[in-house]
């Protein structure tokens, strides 16, 4: 048994962890779309970078007015990354896993919409940052306790 932590209490075990990682040998599959194997899992992250650009913070260096699109936007866009990577790789077994993941992914993504516009309707406004002026004196998490659970689900799931 060898050691589980590197450093510290285990302070450098991250970088411990990104030094294997990017040391490893790189498997090519026979029959794959290489392009688009090695795209999907870039594009994915990508998409989760650019759903940051619209997080409100006490200082913003980008406002958009309509956020709250473009973070359904990009949060449906991943569920293109996921079909692509199951398609690339020419097996039947990756392509039927990724339909399921669509399908789940779709399945919650209906209900989150639904209830991100239980909120709009309350704010009249897709501006993100008018989400966290407008929860100054009540959070919309005690306020729509019910709803914010349901939230809390489709976004795990």
């Amino acid at each position: 048994k060898g050691p589980n932590k590197v450093g510290f209490m285990g302070l450098l075990q991250p970088f411990s962890d990104a030094i294997k990682l990017f040391t490893k040998e790189q498997v090519y599959l026979n029959y794959s779309n290489y392009i688009f194997y090695y795209f999907a899992p870039v594009l994915s992250f990508m998409l989760s970078l650019m759903i940051w650009m619209v997080i409100p913070y006490y200082f913003n260096l980008i406002v958009f007015n309509l956020g709250v699109l473009f973070f359904l936007c990009c949060m449906s866009l991943g569920v293109y990354t996921i079909m692509i990577a199951g398609w690339s790789s020419n097996t039947n077994y990756s392509l039927l896993g990724g339909l399921r993941a669509v399908a789940q992914t779709i399945s919650y993504e209906v209900s989150l919409i639904l209830i991100m516009f239980s909120s709009i309707i309350l704010i009249l406004d897709f501006n993100l940052m008018k989400f966290t002026d407008y929860q100054m004196l009540i959070w919309f998490m005690i306020m729509m306790f019910p709803l914010s659970l349901c939230f809390l689900s489709s976004l795990m799931a």
